[in-house]
């Protein structure tokens, strides 16, 4: 099964939301540094304004690197 460009981004995404909250919630084993949170707060970020604009760089790097679009 090939992944397409929205497929990429959706699992780009939560990887790095879990991550970024693994890294910052303090309750985790994992934890580093609150600082971390600011990562969950570019993505979700970066999320909302490409749902209004179409816009969004990981796709763009996606694209150019030869994966495919959904349509």
């Amino acid at each position: 099964m090939k992944l397409t460009t929205n497929q990429f981004v959706r699992i780009f995404a939560g990887a790095f939301v879990l991550i970024s909250l693994a890294l910052g919630v303090e309750a985790s084993p994992l934890f580093v540094n609150a600082n971390f949170l600011w990562f969950t707060v570019f993505v979700g970020a970066n999320l909302f304004q490409s749902g209004f604009t179409g816009l969004c760089p990981l796709e763009n790097i996606l694209r150019k690197v030869g994966v495919k679009d959904s349509y």
